[in-house]
């Protein structure tokens, strides 16, 4: 099982995330995320993270929701299609612990696995 985040599975250019934003076929959220997704042509899934100095003020903070988003991506991501996510965090989510964030995560990605 690979558990990799190479540079395959992310959204590395403004190009990537435009698209995303303004093609999302797929929406869902809850209070600390908001999951944007689209099919995409490539053989992976693809993760996109936009996490705001406005909505989290410590780098720390920030850093920690970055770290905790993509490790969950990494287990999820063997069942996932090919699409590609961007998330978003918002407010609350920099107040959460690593658990409470996957457990948030992991359940925004099942509201999308279903509508999918």
């Amino acid at each position: 099982m690979n558990q990799q985040f190479s540079k395959l599975n992310r959204l590395l250019h403004p190009v990537d995330f435009k698209n995303v934003f303004d093609g999302a076929e797929l929406k869902v959220s809850n209070n600390h995320f908001l999951f944007l997704a689209r099919r995409n042509k490539s053989d992976v899934p693809r993760l996109g993270i936009v996490v705001s100095k406005k909505n989290i003020k410590l780098a720390v903070q920030r850093n920690k929701v970055k770290r905790a988003i993509r490790q969950a991506f990494r287990i999820e991501s063997q069942s996932l299609m090919n699409i590609d996510i961007v998330v978003l965090a918002r407010k609350d989510a920099g107040k959460m612990n690593s658990d409470e964030l996957k457990i948030s995560f992991d359940s925004l990605v099942a509201d999308l696995k279903d509508k999918a």
